[in-house]
């Protein structure tokens, strides 16, 4: 069992798209200042520090940066079982879901980082990150504080994250060393998220979210809220909103997945911060993070092994397997798929060699290698990201 997991805000920093420009899936990057009419390849590749800290730049450049990295693990042909994402995260994992369309959801993170923002301008607050410490210490310093403070991250076994009022996060903090905690880092945030201090984003996210279009999920999602596995789109629109005000329930989220047979648990996106967390709580299970297209090689290596092949074989047709020397080429979009006549096994490829077109896409292959087969065939309606053909690379 495959699960993906996302991260949140925290994770962006500047330039954080220059290793994908080159990249087939840096295509979504386009698709994405469209559909928002603003310049996101600015936001990826020259956006500095200060500005893009900002959280609804820092929402929009994580969610996007996330969408590219998963669109290039997809076109290997790597599938998960089940998703689940750190407070923004759980949106690029409800796309990566299929319960939530790519528009909408550049759309609701574009809205809740604006929300976000304006709520933390309405109401000063901090966060802080409790390490050494047991949960239940940790709600006990805070509520021994009289003051606004609430834990609003479960991290990981012993990091625990609290948000209130400056002054109540510092009496939390000063409380929680006196419990036994190793030490408090202030963080460098806008606002208190995931208290009840985000109660005015809440409301105005609703709005957004009631526009969307949220669908059955076609894998399980483990939201926030509850760290509990959902399907349903009706369920969504309670869970995202609630998320806000709630704290975010991971190192919960990481134990079900655990439980519920996971043995491959691979974060996609900017940075490794869910890596170190999955490996703190999980035993047994690798954990892996793709960040650059140079970890998706790693990705399948990783996977071609022995012992993570034997749970978690990538399935590419007909009881083959894809390992680290092999790729797939994917459809970039939906229609008819009309094979070249050059498409044949054997055929040698170089990057942007046609092998055929999807209504009026040009079915290009990103690799070099050798043709193994096709996996659609002619007249055949296909789906964007489903798999056309399968080559070697070495």
């Amino acid at each position: 069992m495959i699960v993906f997991t996302f991260p949140g805000q925290g994770s962006q920093k500047p330039g954080m798209g220059e290793a994908w420009r080159e990249h087939p899936s840096w295509e979504l990057v386009a698709e994405a200042s469209s559909v928002l009419g603003r310049d996101l390849e600015a936001l990826l590749l020259h956006t500095d520090a200060d500005e893009l800290k900002l959280t609804d730049n820092a929402q929009l450049s994580t969610f996007l940066t996330s969408l590219v990295v998963l669109d290039a693990v997809e076109r290997l042909g790597v599938e998960p079982a089940a998703a689940a994402g750190h407070s923004l995260g759980e949106y690029t994992a409800l796309v990566a879901s299929g319960a939530l369309a790519f528009d909408d959801g550049l759309r609701l993170v574009a809205e809740r980082g604006a929300a976000m923002r304006a709520a933390a301008t309405e109401r000063t607050g901090t966060m802080a990150a409790v390490l050494g410490l047991d949960d239940d210490d940790v709600e006990v310093a805070c509520a021994r504080v009289d003051g606004d403070v609430w834990v609003a991250n479960y991290n990981a076994p012993g990091q625990v994250v609290i948000a209130g009022e400056p002054e109540a996060v510092a009496e939390a903090a000063e409380v929680a060393k006196e419990l036994g905690a190793k030490k408090v880092m202030p963080m460098a945030v806008s606002g208190a998220f995931h208290t009840p201090f985000m109660a005015p984003a809440r409301e105005r996210l609703r709005k957004a979210v009631d526009a969307a279009e949220l669908r059955e999920a076609e894998l399980p999602v483990y939201a926030n809220v509850d760290a509990r596995a959902h399907t349903g789109g009706d369920e969504w629109a309670g869970l995202l909103g609630a998320q806000l005000c709630s704290p975010v329930r991971w190192r919960q989220t990481l134990d079900h997945i655990g439980e519920a047979g996971a043995r491959v648990v691979v974060e996609l996106g900017p940075g490794n911060v869910l890596t170190g967390m999955a490996k703190r709580t999980l035993s047994g299970v690798t954990t892996l993070s793709v960040s650059t297209p140079d970890d998706l090689d790693k990705l399948l290596t990783a996977l071609a092994t022995p012992e993570v092949a034997e749970v978690a074989e990538v399935v590419v047709h007909e009881g083959e397997h894809l390992f680290a020397t092999e790729r797939m080429v994917v459809s970039p979009g939906a229609g008819i798929f009309a094979p070249a006549p050059t498409a044949e096994a054997g055929l040698h490829l170089v990057p942007g060699t046609v092998l055929g077109t999807v209504g009026d896409h040009e079915v290009r292959s990103p690799f070099e290698g050798v043709l193994v087969g096709m996996l659609a065939v002619e007249g055949e309606r296909v789906t964007t990201s489903q798999p056309i053909a399968w080559l070697r690379t070495a």
